[in-house]
């Protein structure tokens, strides 16, 4: 009886004693990326590869040679500091007595007008007035590249007739042939940069364009022309602000409105006066924009190495999905 108890408790120690290396799970698992058979698996396609590779690199150094140029001229400018309170500061000392005498002043508040500078010039209105003062409409949709050995302009011919300055784009309706100002626009603000700096408040104009001498020349335009209408709406409004305070004025028997009104005035007439001396009247012009010697775009190289790296990449993908594609059909 002994002995039977030492054998079963032998039996069952045996059962727990470890089981040996053939029984055990193996730590790799049987779908774990085998390099070396990757490694011949893509020594195998090498010319596959190969193939991909140098096709990509033609193709991208065809198109990196067959876009053209664009240049970026740009002016840095600073916004023109407003002279003294203006009418904001006769309302602020004024409006409590106004509003007791039952007087409705006009509105005073003076925004930056640089902001205003800014927006306006990315406006559609403004944009269109811009394109169709300078008839630079043909220069915005319908160029195609730029000579710089004659330094004139190419046209697309399907677009723009420029022996006969007439457009015969071939459209769907409601579009016609000459581009209507909301095209007009979204192009030029394609092409159109304004930023500003947060710490020092400069403003930085910049165009894109195929002719360095077209990119340059609207730039000083758009410093120009913003200046010039945001003058004049100043001015507009000062105008008939004086034109409603002289109504005020003989409307109300209080000596104390009636010195007010003429404090308002006096401002107003100062405004006009400081719009007609200074042609820059909301930015002031730091750097201006020149013609730029040297391109902006495209990167040739940059392209020709992108693509030559994307193609390697494709042609790898492609050996890889062969060769598995044939290991499951052969499975």
């Amino acid at each position: 009886d002994c002995l039977n108890c030492i054998s079963g408790e032998l039996i069952i120690m045996s059962d727990l004693t470890p089981k040996t290396d053939a029984y055990l799970p193996s730590p790799y698992p049987d779908d774990e990326i085998d390099l070396k058979e990757l490694f011949m698996v893509l020594w195998s396609g090498k010319w596959l590869i190969s193939a991909v590779t140098g096709a990509a690199a033609v193709i991208s150094v065809v198109v990196a040679l067959s876009l053209p140029n664009i240049y970026t001229a740009s002016a840095l400018l600073a916004p023109a500091e407003s002279e003294g309170g203006g009418l904001s500061g006769l309302m602020a000392q004024y409006g409590g007595l106004a509003s007791l005498a039952g007087v409705s002043l006009p509105g005073g508040g003076e925004g930056s007008r640089a902001q205003l500078g800014m927006q306006l010039m990315k406006s559609r209105s403004f944009i269109g007035d811009f394109v169709e003062r300078h008839d630079i409409l043909p220069e915005l949709m319908a160029v195609e590249s730029w000579d710089a050995g004659s330094g004139d302009l190419v046209f697309d011919s399907e677009a723009y007739d420029a022996a006969s300055k007439t457009w015969v784009r071939d459209v769907e309706p409601p579009k016609l042939p000459a581009p209507s100002t909301q095209e007009a626009h979204k192009a030029f603000l394609e092409l159109l940069g304004v930023s500003q700096d947060k710490q020092t408040g400069y403003v930085t104009i910049s165009i894109e364009h195929h002719s360095p001498t077209v990119a340059a020349q609207w730039v000083n335009w758009l410093v120009e022309d913003i200046n010039a209408v945001v003058k004049a709406q100043d001015v507009d409004e000062a105008t008939k602000s004086i034109e409603y305070l002289t109504q005020q004025i003989a409307n109300t028997s209080l000596a104390d409105l009636q010195a007010m009104f003429f404090e308002l005035i006096q401002s107003q007439t100062e405004t006009v006066m400081l719009a007609e001396v200074r042609p820059e009247y909301v930015f002031k012009t730091i750097d201006p924009a020149v013609v730029p010697e040297e391109k902006s775009k495209p990167s040739r190289a940059l392209i020709c190495v992108l693509g030559t790296l994307l193609g390697g990449m494709l042609g790898v993908v492609i050996v890889l999905i062969r060769h598995y594609a044939r290991s499951e059909a052969a499975d």
